[in-house]
């Protein structure tokens, strides 16, 4: 008997089809999307002109969308790297934020009449890149050297430990960090610790040009380098890994701590690059929102830039669809969150195509005929 859904016997993982099947997941959302500007008595081409044209056809708009793209990028390569090792990590909120709190940290120490004082940018960079990597790395090695050795659950674990790292960087900057004022946050970091803008005219700083690098590392250490590999295969089969002679437990380690310390430098592009200093609330839920930037790239570091360009560039035209068709900012993450249920949905056809004839009861592809 025909079916409207036949198995491929290779799955469609081509470059083309993994566009083609993303595209249609797209438009499927907008498609849907549209039907809640009826509402409002708005025209959804207008309502998707503003949505576009503002993050993606003005100079102004395209810099505010590199900005929100830096760091959602670098947290979802951080989750390429986890969740391919089999290490489901969900704690990268925490390590955003411990990542900033350190990057400030060395910021304000580099402050006139501080410890370390004025020191050029091009070594005051590589240090605080150190220092906000190793403190996200640490923040996650912790996670999986409980999960390595101990069996702990992963998810819950790292849940719970963002809240943790939340209420470390409250206490810091309603204490010790605190400036002088109302307002829980540090001093000002000094301009030479600053990213340098680079876009003439707007906000656009240097954290996008540090994800694209490590988009390129990310891509060479699982598709070049042996222990990429090694991560992949303790992904996809940890017993096949520990016959192979892989060290399961140092090889998720090590992926937790690379994945932490993506998710620290990270919270370093937010805190030196946009903010310029620490403050309550710094993270506005970015650690999450790059977990489904990663998803939507499909675990593929080369599509996370564009990927979280688009996602990014949505935020920043969502103020505008508010503006100039009246419509609410929260249809946009409606729509970011059909598209992700979308994506994910439509995966399906890479693995099953569709059979048009099944009403017929023939099968798409017929068996030759033997001639008698």
């Amino acid at each position: 008997m025909a079916r409207l859904f036949e198995r491929r016997l290779v799955p469609a993982d081509s470059p083309a089809a993994i566009m083609a099947t993303t595209s249609a997941a797209f438009l499927a959302a907008m498609l849907a999307a549209a039907f809640l500007f009826v509402s409002y008595d708005a025209s959804p081409f207008q309502a998707y002109y503003a949505l576009f044209h503002e993050p993606f056809a003005t100079l102004r708009g395209f810099g505010y969308s590199l900005v929100r793209a830096s760091p959602l990028a670098l947290i979802a390569l951080g989750t390429i790297v986890s969740w391919r090792s089999g290490f489901s990590y969900l704690g990268f909120e925490g390590c955003f934020v411990v990542g900033a709190a350190a990057a400030g940290w060395v910021a304000l120490l580099t402050a006139q009449g501080a410890a370390i004082g004025p020191i050029p940018f091009i070594l005051f960079l590589p240090l605080a890149i150190l220092a906000a990597y190793l403190a996200g790395g640490a923040w996650a090695g912790i996670v999986g050297l409980v999960r390595a050795r101990l069996g702990g659950n992963e998810v819950l674990i790292s849940l719970m430990s963002n809240y943790v790292a939340i209420f470390i960087l409250q206490y810091l900057v309603s204490g010790p960090l605190r400036a002088p004022g109302s307002l829980p946050e540090s001093r000002l970091f000094p301009k030479g610790s600053w990213l340098p803008f680079i876009l003439p005219g707007t906000r656009a700083h240097a954290g996008i040009l540090i994800a694209i690098a490590a988009a390129g590392i990310v891509w060479v250490l699982l598709k070049k380098m042996p222990l990429g590999y090694e991560f992949i295969v303790t992904g996809f089969s940890p017993s096949a890994a520990r016959y192979a002679g892989i060290d399961v437990g140092r090889r998720l380690l090590l992926a937790s701590f690379f994945a932490g310390g993506l998710g620290g430098v990270a919270g370093l592009t937010e805190a030196l690059g946009s903010q310029h200093r620490l403050m309550d609330g710094i993270s506005g839920g970015v650690g999450f929102v790059g977990i489904v930037v990663a998803l939507l790239a499909r675990l593929n570091p080369l599509a996370v830039i564009p990927t979280a360009l688009l996602y990014g560039g949505m935020s920043v035209g969502a103020d505008a669809m508010q503006r100039r068709a009246s419509i609410p900012s929260s249809i946009t993450f409606i729509l970011q969150s059909l598209a992700v249920l979308l994506v994910l949905a439509f995966d399906v056809l890479r693995y099953y195509k569709i059979n048009f004839d099944f009403r017929r009861g023939t099968p798409s592809s017929t068996a030759p005929q033997v001639s008698e």
